[in-house]
């Protein structure tokens, strides 16, 4: 599978629906701090849009729940790989991406032949606290040295300005959180990020 060269990370259904006339091709659900019920609902809804709109739906860290709803596209962070039934998942066909901070984490995500590896955060980012400094520039060129043709996505105070150095630096694909979320109009930001991640 192709990656689009940008992706949005939205934390509900109503998100992708908002942008899915954008003409964004894949996004990640990434839920926090919900019920299992209430994160199935979600999924099942997120589901539904995606597959009217063509979009491709990974879904963050519910793996179980993924499986329960058919999708099958699942994100990993690197705790949520230690209680995650992985052969199931590939008994099911569920691609896998992973998310890494250093060597380790990147080696063990290799050893998974995952669909995509994301290193991050790239930039400072406001969104969460993270137990590590920013990547930069150089890592990135670094990484994807070490993984070859597999898709690099890049994470963390990305925004519209830094995707062609992003880009330049090794990264294939840029996952894209607050600089869409907090955007005037979130549909016309992702037309200008897929149209700059064209050009780049």
């Amino acid at each position: 599978m192709k990656l689009p060269r940008v992706y949005p990370i939205v934390d509900s259904a109503a998100w992708i629906g908002r942008l899915a006339p954008s003409g964004v091709r894949l996004v990640q659900l990434r839920i926090k701090a919900r019920s299992d019920a209430w994160v199935e609902e979600e999924i099942r809804r997120a589901r539904a849009l995606c597959a009217a709109h063509a979009i491709q739906l990974i879904v963050n860290d519910y793996w179980r729940l993924a499986l329960a709803t058919g999708c099958d596209f699942v994100h990993l962070g690197q705790g949520d790989l230690d209680g995650a039934d992985l052969a199931a998942l590939r008994r099911a066909g569920v691609r896998l991406g992973v998310s890494t901070h250093d060597e380790a984490e990147l080696e063990r995500a290799l050893s998974l032949s995952p669909e995509y590896v994301a290193l991050g955060p790239i930039y400072p980012t406001t969104l969460k606290v993270m137990p590590w400094a920013p990547q930069g520039l150089p890592r990135i060129g670094a990484w994807k040295r070490r993984i070859g043709m597999l898709p690099l996505v890049a994470i963390g105070g990305i925004t519209l300005a830094r995707l062609p150095e992003l880009f330049a630096a090794g990264a294939d694909v840029a996952a894209v959180v607050s600089d869409i979320s907090t955007a005037a109009d979130p549909q016309i930001r992702v037309r200008e990020w897929l149209e700059v991640a064209a050009a780049a």
